[in-house]
């Protein structure tokens, strides 16, 4: 696949065998490099941009109309200043123009330029949603430059010599770096977010990258939040005397964060301390219970993914984020597989029969998306407030 400019090009996309597509640049100036995935939700694309889920790569989005009702304060979904930068850049069919929405307090070229967001307008994103299909997610640089000056070769060769995200713990890089207290409930028209009263049960977040709206959502239900480090010991989180613990979503390898992060779940689980997981956290928790994981081509990235709930039959559309998936075959017998997607069979959830913990590869607390799977934190806390 090739691409000529059809004006002066002032950003530049290189795949690492060579192939070229150039555009107009925005936000930050600069290069970058990382895994080109893609996105296919319709909206959203300020909270994709801030999901520390999303380090190490680039994203396309397909759909073609992207930044046009600008940006805000509230749909910032890093909660941690450590995953300020999340996606490495945005790659995009038109340029965005002026925000038109009465939320907006910036333009999105202006904000990706704040953020450290280097992005590309102009693109055949089709053509590039089509490759990776076919072929994979490859890994690219993407730059962008006034003057248009690119050395395609040397983009080229970065873009091949990197190392990519197999076997790589990115959660180290957007965890907090001190616990703290969360009290923000979930965002309600015309009133913003509430905040919680610091009663009811006590959850303890361990935070490989968390999003925002996982916490809101745990304060939604009533519950008093406390975030801690990817790498908080046992110790650390029973100290702080937790009615329930929830493995965070977050980037990476599943099977390198979990070098630290395994051990600590395995004592959750033979202590019995009731555990919720989210995408990362739901991959570390069936390596916790003997199963294994192992890298997508593709991933699922978006907000429209149907995934069918195994116990009751039913069909949720919910938001997916991961490059890498439990693998359904080496599930141990002490593990139930509780979700699949229905676009590929793939394994979406589990229960251990030896310890009160579930986990989902979606994203629950949605943000993009739709909130089919808002039910799940209230189960999480009901089964606590039931113990």
């Amino acid at each position: 696949m090739s691409q000529a400019p059809a004006e002066k090009p002032t950003a530049a996309l290189v795949l690492a065998d060579g192939t070229t597509l150039y555009g107009q640049g925005l936000g930050a100036a600069g290069e970058a490099v990382g895994e080109v995935c893609f996105n296919t939700a319709m909206s959203g694309y300020q909270e994709i941009l801030t999901d520390p889920s999303y380090s190490g790569q680039l994203i396309t989005f397909t759909f073609p109309h992207i930044g046009n009702v600008g940006v805000n304060a509230e749909d910032v979904e890093n909660a941690s200043p450590a995953a300020s930068t999340a996606a490495r850049g945005g790659i995009f069919r038109a340029m965005n123009t002026s925000p038109s929405n009465y939320r907006a307090q910036l333009d999105f070229s202006a904000w990706m330029r704040r953020r450290g967001i280097i992005g590309i307008a102009g693109v055949d994103t089709r053509a590039l949603t089509a490759l990776i299909r076919e072929t994979g997610m490859p890994h690219g640089v993407i730059a962008h430059n006034a003057n248009g000056n690119f050395d395609v070769a040397a983009m080229a060769k970065r873009a091949s010599e990197w190392a990519g995200l197999e076997g790589r713990d990115l959660a180290k890089d957007v965890t907090t770096l001190q616990s703290y207290v969360h009290a923000e409930k979930g965002w309600e028209w015309n009133k913003g977010y509430g905040a919680h009263d610091g009663s009811g049960p006590h959850i303890v977040v361990i935070d490989y990258g968390v999003k925002r709206n996982i916490l809101r959502r745990l304060a939604s239900e009533g519950c008093r939040v406390t975030v801690v480090s990817a790498r908080a010991s046992y110790d650390d989180i029973m100290e702080k005397k937790p009615d329930g613990v929830v493995l965070s979503n977050g980037p990476g390898d599943p099977a390198a964060t979990g070098e630290y992060a395994v051990p600590v779940i395995r004592q959750l689980i033979e202590n019995k301390v009731p555990t919720l997981g989210v995408c990362l956290g739901h991959q570390m928790l069936a390596l916790a219970a003997g199963a294994k994981t192992k890298k997508m081509a593709q991933g699922h990235h978006g907000a429209n993914h149907p995934v069918k709930d195994l116990a009751t039959g039913k069909v949720e559309i919910v938001s997916m984020n991961h490059g890498f998936t439990v693998d359904g075959q080496s599930l141990p017998a002490n593990v139930i597989e509780t979700h699949v997607s229905l676009f590929d069979g793939s394994n979406s959830g589990i229960a251990l029969k030896n310890a009160p913990a579930f986990s989902v590869q979606h994203h629950p607390e949605a943000s993009p998306g739709p909130e089919d799977s808002f039910y799940l934190f209230r189960r999480f806390v009901e089964r606590l407030k039931a113990a």
